[in-house]
């Protein structure tokens, strides 16, 4: 998948598996976009994988505010 793909696809998962609004879940992804976490997946497209990307949303989702803010609450 391409660059853009992927990122939609890691926003998607995150709105998805974690009950996150679209627009705070493309905040989780713009900011790590900003802290350069995306690098590596725009020079290496083996890197954009379906597999990652869940991988990718887990973590990105646990370091969130969002995360933090739901901390001790079930979902």
């Amino acid at each position: 998948m391409t660059y853009e793909e992927y990122l939609d696809e890691v926003t998607t998962l995150i709105v998805e598996k974690y009950g996150v609004a679209d627009a705070a879940a493309i905040k989780i992804v713009v900011d790590a976009q900003d802290r350069e976490y995306f690098v590596a997946h725009d020079d290496k497209p083996e890197m954009r994988t379906l597999e990652r990307a869940h991988t990718d949303a887990r973590s990105l989702y646990q370091a969130s505010a969002q995360a933090k803010a739901g901390a001790g609450k079930k979902k």
